[in-house]
């Protein structure tokens, strides 16, 4: 049988080529050839407590002595029960159950599982729509992207998918509505009710939402009395609000946890990525006592994963948890987090590519534009995003980019260092991304740049249930 000879066996999304790394320590990260890089986005905005951290290696060290692995349906384990203790002690009264995964993705399949289960339980067999938002990024498994609408990642399945419906994401910079904040009366939150009407009530389940934009809409941040529209409405109509906490979870956004930066209360909510900050997999969904008990008086719930519960992962995820809340890492991403936020708009200040600074605590991002007074987005050709990440990358400052407009169109990065991070380290990131942004600066003089086509409005109309 005749095979192509490769260098490397292994592919991922493209075949694009990155160092080999060699070793990792706090926000550093070298590759073999002694390069170091300032780990500006915890990976993908999962390392939170940075790399080779003591005690999550010791912690890994003391439950291999016992147990790596056991099934949940077998045996319970110790760290299993204590972490899901400690999470529910520091959540928010209501949510009293926890139920493991072992990543993102699996987290939210899994919220939307338990919610079509509860309303089962319920005798509610009509409720089955989970309604969404448009630009979003729930996960990559059918399920959840389904509820995802970022087009690069969902066009070529949309024939797989079961179609969901969609609400404009409070994206004021591009309002769908062409409105202005406080005078659009938050019709992108009340557009929730307008859907559910649309889908008939009888048969929506929930509404979900990441409480700060991740990766598909940049460190989006809603207006302060948003979601408090938003569980007005949930309550009216009786749907589960789940808060998809993926990437805004165990200290990012400068809270434990970002719904409590308005007090919100969920009925379920998604983790994952920080709670073992990139040790180990491992997620959880979280709901309360009454939705639970229901499920499983109803006959359980039929749903679970093979690595769900094992003894290291939860070993792995309280260690990790520990080193958040006895070092008081949400707190340092609060205040490095206001220090990184002033410097970026600093920043702002020098380079009019920049359209918007947005965030909170350590969640950031900038969105580029080529023309600051229409808003009007770099061409497609640019590859204003990669163009940014690459000399980033070059000056040893490695961020995450993506495109701001559903993944068509627009350009932005996240800067998300791990919590750790320093005042004087914030300063050395700043730095770095001021030399990125001059010489990206200098590329663009030495071309002639056109807005992209699209205008800086976004074609957000999904409410009939079909994904863009």
């Amino acid at each position: 049988m005749n095979r192509i000879a490769a260098a490397n066996p292994l592919f991922y999304q493209t075949s694009a080529e990155t160092p080999m790394v060699a070793k990792a320590e706090g926000i550093y990260i070298w590759d073999e050839d002694g390069r170091k890089y300032i780990d500006g986005c915890s990976g993908a905005i999962i390392c939170n407590i940075g790399h080779g951290d003591p005690g999550v290696l010791a912690a890994i060290n003391e439950q291999a002595k016992s147990a790596f692995f056991t099934y949940r349906t077998q045996f319970e384990n110790r760290p299993a029960v204590k972490l899901a203790q400690k999470l529910v002690d520091l959540s928010t009264p209501g949510l009293d159950r926890v139920f493991y995964v072992s990543g993102g993705s699996e987290a939210v399949e899994s919220a939307i599982k338990l919610c079509r289960s509860y309303f089962c339980s319920k005798g509610e067999h009509g409720r089955h729509l989970i309604i969404s938002r448009t630009p979003s990024y729930h996960g990559s498994t059918l399920g959840a992207l389904a509820l995802t609408a970022y087009a690069p990642l969902e066009i070529p399945y949309r024939p797989m998918l079961k179609a969901s419906p969609k609400i404009p994401a409070p994206y004021c910079y591009r309002c769908h509505y062409q409105l202005t904040y406080p005078q659009c009366n938050l019709a992108c939150a009340k557009a929730l009710e307008t859907a559910i009407n649309e889908q008939g009530p009888e048969n929506v389940a929930a509404f979900i939402a990441e409480p700060i934009g991740g990766a598909s809409t940049g460190a989006l941040v809603p207006p302060e009395d948003y979601f408090a529209v938003i569980r007005d409405i949930c309550n009216r109509y009786g749907i589960l609000l789940i808060l998809d906490e993926v990437m805004t979870g165990f200290g990012r956004t400068g809270r434990l946890f970002a719904y409590e930066h308005w007090n919100l209360r969920p009925d379920i909510i998604a983790l994952s990525k920080g709670m073992a900050s990139g040790y180990y997999p491992l997620g959880a969904v979280m709901a309360g006592n009454e939705l639970v008990e229901s499920v499983l008086a109803g006959g359980g719930f039929p749903h679970g994963h093979t690595y769900a519960g094992n003894p290291m992962a939860c070993a792995v995820g309280l260690a990790v948890l520990n080193r958040i809340v006895d070092d008081q890492l949400a707190e340092n991403a609060a205040e490095t987090g206001r220090q990184l936020l002033s410097g970026l708009r600093q920043l702002a200040g020098h380079y009019p590519i920049i359209g918007e600074v947005r965030g909170r605590g350590l969640l950031t991002a900038l969105e580029f534009v080529a023309d600051r007074e229409s808003r009007a987005p770099f061409a497609n050709s640019d590859q204003i995003f990669n163009l940014v990440t690459r000399e980033a990358f070059s000056r040893g400052l490695i961020i995450y980019p993506r495109k701001s407009i559903n993944g068509l169109a627009g350009d932005h990065v996240l800067i998300a260092p791990p919590l750790i991070i320093s005042a004087a380290q914030v300063d050395e990131m700043l730095e770095r991304l001021n030399e990125t942004l001059a010489a990206v600066t200098r590329l663009l003089a030495d071309k002639t740049i056109h807005p992209g086509n699209q205008h800086h409005r976004t074609d957000q109309s999904t409410h009939k249930g079909e994904t863009q």
